[in-house]
């Protein structure tokens, strides 16, 4: 057989024997979805319908937000953007007029009412099903347009402050202004290694939040508690140790510190002489209470159980010779 037929028949048996992108089995289209960047599905979604509609899967994209914003994106988070979706669907349901700019959800009572969260453009919800998409959701986020409920370390990492954040992605950084208090601006080029989800959830920052672990608390024991500098202000969250009463001698086994009343709080990132180095609070009062030496309120208390929590703190906070500030 001349060379030409055989090379024309060894081609077109590999032509034959070719699958498209779309005769692959499910699970194995699945798998390479999977492995594209989100920017990737994207570009696949815009290839034909079916790949639209599998581009477009909760399933997948709830990988990626996983990924990309899990550690800065809480539950609350989640329902806020769900309020904003039921709230444009009632416009459209109404034909009410659209609000554009901020709109936005507010929590708590007056005169201790914060912003939730909002969304620069209301405008861009529709309400097509893609709107109730984990991708509508992720998208918003990467493009800065909803602004959502997160923590910002401040102060070299020594506090801890609730604010609403929007994301950056020339910089990969992100803009915080405070839940409270108008819309004052924290910072712009925030980085990510500041900023964390909400542990627990509290409807306002100038909300106290109810303490369930002072009973338990004992010398050694790494908490965060709230601090404000007067009521009208909203409260910060402070990285503190569990000390030993002055009385105490610290021996592990004599030590009786748990079972006193006074529960001492060692702020140990102040220098010695600082009025607010140490504290001495009433575990039995699960309300606020005033620091006598330094001034201000403490309120909540919440320990810490995870050693990342615990080395994150440390790792962040500095030194420094700086009074809290409300």
């Amino acid at each position: 057989m001349p060379l030409k037929k055989i090379l024309t028949a060894n081609i077109e048996k590999q032509e034959e024997q070719k699958v498209s992108l779309l005769g692959l089995p499910e699970s194995t289209l699945e798998c390479i979805l999977e492995r594209l960047s989100p920017a990737e599905v994207c570009v696949m979604s815009e290839v034909c319908t079916y790949l639209r509609d599998r581009c477009r899967g909760d399933n997948l994209w709830k990988k990626h937000f996983k990924q990309t914003w899990g550690k800065v994106i809480s539950d609350s988070a989640y329902r806020e953007w769900q309020w904003h979706l039921a709230k444009r669907k009632r416009q459209d349901l109404f034909n009410e007029g659209i609000l554009n700019g901020s709109l936005g959800s507010f929590q708590g009572v007056w005169p201790s009412l914060c912003l939730g969260s909002f969304l620069e453009n209301s405008g861009q919800l529709s309400s097509s099903i893609v709107d109730d998409s984990i991708m509508a959701l992720y998208m918003s986020i990467h493009s800065g347009k909803f602004w959502f409920p997160a923590q910002v370390f401040k102060n070299g990492g020594s506090i801890l402050c609730d604010a609403l954040l929007s994301y950056n992605y020339r910089t990969n950084t992100f803009t915080a202004r405070h839940r409270h208090g108008g819309w004052q601006m924290i910072s712009e080029n925030v980085t990510w290694d500041r900023l964390r989800a909400p542990p627990i959830e509290i409807c306002c920052p100038h909300f106290l939040h109810i303490s369930d672990c002072l009973d338990d608390l004992k010398p050694g024991d790494h908490i965060e508690i709230q601090w404000r500098s007067c009521k009208e202000v909203a409260y910060n969250w402070w990285y503190a140790v569990i000390g030993h009463l002055e009385s105490c001698d610290k021996h592990e086994n004599q030590c009786r510190c748990q079972y006193s009343d006074i529960l001492i709080v060692d702020f140990n990132n102040y220098p010695s002489n600082s009025l607010f180095r140490r504290t001495m609070l009433n575990r039995k009062v699960h309300g606020e209470q005033s620091n006598i030496r330094g001034g201000g309120f403490y309120g909540g208390i919440r320990k810490l159980q995870n050693e990342e929590e615990i080395t994150r703190w440390k790792k962040l906070r500095r030194t420094h010779n700086l009074e809290p500030i409300g």
